[in-house]
């Protein structure tokens, strides 16, 4: 067990539901509160940027 990872363990619990599904990114607005998740694969999006990377925002 790699946790306690991040400073808030609620945030912990979301990144440890996004390395067990394998997900490639987590969107979230607090960015700042997911440093270092790239250890994991996992990049970390605001929802706006999500949206325009997918062409889905202009």
């Amino acid at each position: 067990m790699w946790r306690p990872y991040l400073k808030d363990p609620k945030d912990d619990l979301v990144l440890e539901v996004a390395v067990e599904s394998k997900s490639k990114v987590i969107v979230t607005y607090n960015q700042k509160d997911f440093v270092g998740v790239d250890k994991f694969g996992i990049k970390v999006f605001t929802p706006k940027e999500f949206l325009e990377m997918r062409g889905l925002l202009k």
